[in-house]
Formats: C-alpha cells, structure tokens, sequence
C-alpha cells in the first residue's frame, strides 16, 4: 500500500488504520493475493486516498474457511450469548461513530452530515435492533397434529452466508446483511465494492473488539468478477445475499443455482412519486428534492418519476425547479455542504449521458451539467430536473442513479396510479394527498415494496426493506429478514414407542 500525499488524516487516516491489508479473515487484516491493487479514490477531489491489494478465489477460500470453521461454535450459542454479543458491538459501534461518519464520507463523497445525522446512527440502531432480536427467534407451538405424535418447528441457522454490497451504502448495506445473519447464528463472509471497502473493515474490526469471535464475520474486497463470483459459486456458501444492479442480479441468480444456495436480492429502484391534485403543494415539492437528492440520487428508493396531477403539475415544476437550485454542492467535509459528488467520474459521466440524451426528447428545466471551478476536480454534477419526457423514454424507464427527477402530469387517478406501475422496478414509492381513501388506494395498488404517504425515503430498523418485480425478492432489516437467515426443521416424536411398528404393519402387513 503507499499513500500518495493527499492530504487525509484530518478527515480519515486511511493508510494508517489499513496498513496490514485490506482483507479482514479470521479476526486480523491481512493483504489481497490476487496480484492486483486497487485504489480508493476521494470523489470530491478525485486524488487517491488509499491503494490495496485485491483479493482474488484464494482469499475466498481462506474467508469461507474461517466463517466455515467458526459456524459450530457460533451456531451453538444461545440467543442470550448472541443477544450480549450484538449489544457489545452496538457500543463499540456508538464510541467510533466520528471514525465510521468521517470514513464513509471520504469514500462515498457523502456529505459528513448525513454520515453523522443518518448512515452511522442508522447502524448503530440496526445493531441494537437485532441484538433484542437475536432472543427473540421462535418456532412453532408444539402440538399432536397426528395421533400419537407430538410435533414442532424448529428455525436453525443456515450456515455460511456469502453476502455482496455495493458502494452506495457501504456502511448501512454491511449492517444489514451482517446483522441478522449473525444474529441467528450464522458466519458471514462480505465483499464490499472494491469502490468503498473502507467502513466495512472498520464494521469487522469493531466486531471483534466487541468479543464476536473470529472467523464470525469475515471481508473479502475484491472485483465482482473474479472475488465475487467464486464466492456466490463456493460449495460450503450456504446462502447468498445480494444487493446491486438487477443485470449483476441476474448473473448473481445463475451462479448460485449451480449449487442451489438460498437467494436474498435487492436489485434496481425506479420509485414513482405520486402527486395528487389534492396534495400539499409545497410539501410534495421539498419531498421531492429531498427523495430525489438524497445520496446525490445513488439510491434505489430514490425518486426518480414524479407523476403530477394536471392542475399541479406546472407549479410543482415551477417549485422544485427552484429548491433544487438553492442546493448548495461543496466539500463533503464542510457544514455548509448540501449535496457531494457522485461516486466517480464514470458514474458522473454516465449520469450526464442520460440527460444529454433526454434533451432530444424532453425539456431540462435547471441542471443538466457539472459545476465549473474548484467542484470541476471532482465527480459533481448539478441537481437536475427533466419535463415532459414520455412515459417509453430512457430518462423514464432507466435507472439513472444520479441527481436527476424526471416530471410527467397525469389527468385521473387511474391513470396516475397505472403509470406508477409502468417500469420493471418495484421497490419504494410515494404518494401525496390529504385524502385518506386515495392514499390508501395507492398504497394496495402501487406494486413496490415500500409505499410512503406524504414523504419518501425514511426507513426504520422495525420495518422490512425489498422489492417486488424486478427490484428483487427478500427482505432487509426487521423480523422478517431475521427469519430469511434461518431453515426450518419439522421435528415429530412418537409418543407411544408402538406407532412405528403399527405404521410398519399397515404398510407391509405381519411379519
């Protein structure tokens, strides 16, 4: 590894904390074997933070075989154990949340804000969530279901799981793939997108410090292609949660099948925002900037498709076009930051390809460009928002994942709701109006995972996250993603020491 003179430790001393490596296996850091480096690059500045070697199918293997080795004894604790364990890792995680909020904003170029106000204690609730959870994993009521048998479920952990992030989250997206899998006394073995390793090793490091012993949780960083895919194809994976792009899902879903491992996939977003003729015109323009803007767009709940109600729809163009241009874009780390950069250049660069294109199409309203200046260094562009594209177009259809809300009106409810339902995504949406009986006929009829009323984007640690259609299946956070990282046993006990020779004479007769 080698720093090569950016200036960091004011904001997160990268080379210093990861000097051993950047490959977390069996409790200590240690370096990749691939024979490549990577670089981890500030996307405000676009300089280097931190350069590591990449792991390659032998640290998988090295990984899986330390999640492997400490299943038995992990899996063997009670919810009690687990339960301490996880409320020891919550603090630990509540003492270094500067460390985990100034890290994640160096990697992200998220600004230092929102790391401290929502991605850090965000995971530290998730933390102490599953640790009240991890004793609270029941089964079934036992009962006599047959005659002289006594039966009863029993929710066991399913093994190792092989989890992939991505880097729009890095933090959060590792808590909640962890978390519960530990929690129900599974190991884990994470690859962070090689974009942004750098709070996942702090999340395994904290771990250990916490008492979860070693080999539990486990970090391999890597390319998806070559770390990846040998660990969504290992024979000793038992599961595989991913979370990314609906295209690498559907590779993700080919390559597990090969060994019929169970499969977690929270995949693309397309959120419709549904404004009514009866909505709070002002409220709905600030939830808009807000769900659109939120992680510089790089979020699969984000706004992206506003659907406005004809009366509204020019003065709500007319008033989020004019918020967004009071977004204050700058430096990550200063408080007056309200907006950072995309991840890279190339994400920038692809984001500009999509509105350049709408232009043909559709009217730019504000936006639409990367900022000029000091902000040219970085991979910034200009909270944008695009009118009148057609419901077919790219700018509707696509995942743009950027700063972009594209504005289209509606004439009737029916025809609001249907074209909310009109792309392949369904993970969030929202939809605005003071009337109840049309909220609640948008929240049975829009198909997505999540449906908010009057705001969009909050999430809680009590409640499941996942997606319908092409956005996935399987749920992060709450009880029921707490299940998903369990098997079910049926257990049945004779109760009378004579039903299996009666059983035996019925089907073979006296012998």
């Amino acid at each position: 590894m080698h720093n090569p003179g950016i200036a960091t430790p004011d904001r997160f001393p990268a080379e210093e904390r990861f000097a051993e490596g950047a490959q977390y296996i069996a409790g200590r850091l240690t370096r990749g074997t691939s024979g490549r480096t990577h670089a981890v690059v500030d996307p405000a500045s676009g300089e280097e933070v931190l350069t590591y070697e990449l792991a390659g199918p032998a640290d998988v293997d090295r990984a899986v075989a330390a999640a492997r080795a400490a299943f038995p004894g992990w899996a063997g604790t009670t919810p009690g154990e687990r339960s301490d364990a996880l409320h020891r890792f919550a603090a630990v995680l509540a003492d270094r949340a500067e460390d985990f909020a100034r890290a994640e904003s160096l990697q992200c170029g998220k600004p230092l804000k929102l790391t401290r106000e929502f991605d850090v204690p965000g995971t530290i609730d998730n933390a102490a969530f599953f640790a009240g959870a991890a004793r609270h994993l029941q089964g079934q009521s036992a009962g006599e279901y047959s005659a002289d048998h006594t039966s009863y479920v029993r929710r066991e952990p399913i093994g190792v799981v092989g989890s992939i992030a991505p880097w729009n989250y890095p933090l959060q997206m590792a808590a909640w793939k962890i978390l519960p899998a530990i929690a129900a006394g599974n190991t884990v073995v994470l690859k962070p997108a090689e974009l942004t390793p750098l709070t996942s090793l702090l999340f395994a490091q904290a771990a250990t410090d916490a008492g979860i012993p070693d080999g539990v949780i486990n970090i391999v960083t890597g390319t998806g292609r070559e770390a990846g895919e040998h660990l969504v194809g290992h024979p000793d994976v038992a599961m595989t949660s991913f979370t990314g792009s609906t295209a690498v899902g559907k590779r993700v879903a080919e390559v597990a099948t090969a060994t019929v491992k169970r499969l977690h996939l929270e995949l693309g977003g397309k959120a419709p925002f549904v404004v009514f003729d009866d909505a709070d015109l002002e409220a709905a323009a600030h939830g808009a900037v807000a769900g659109s803007l939120i992680n510089t767009g790089q979020d699969c709940t984000a706004a992206t498709r506003a659907y406005v109600q004809r009366p509204l729809y020019e003065a709500f163009v007319e008033r989020t076009a004019a918020l967004m241009e009071s977004v204050r874009l700058g430096d990550p780390f200063a408080a007056g930051t309200d907006l950072g950069p995309l991840i890279s250049h190339v994400q920038r660069d692809r984001v500009a390809g999509f509105v350049d294109r709408a232009r043909a199409y559709a009217r730019v309203v504000t936006g639409g460009e990367a900022p000029e200046g000091e902000l040219a260094k970085g991979a910034y562009y200009r909270p944008t928002l695009i009118a009148d594209a057609a419901q077919d177009s790219e700018v509707v259809q696509s995942e743009i994942f950027g700063p972009v809300l594209v504005v289209l009106p509606f004439d009737t409810d029916d025809e609001g709701l249907a074209l909310a339902n009109d792309t392949p995504y369904g993970l969030a949406a929202s939809a605005w109006s003071r009337d109840v009986y049309r909220a609640n006929r948008a929240t049975r009829e829009i198909k997505a995972g999540c449906v908010w009323i009057n705001d969009h984007i909050p999430i809680i640690s009590e409640m499941p996250h996942g997606g319908y259609k092409s956005s996935g299946y399987g749920k992060d956070m709450s009880a029921y993603s707490f299940e998903e990282y369990t098997q079910i046993k049926h257990v049945m006990f004779d109760n009378t020491a004579v039903a299996a020779k009666d059983w035996h004479r019925t089907v073979f007769g006296d012998r």
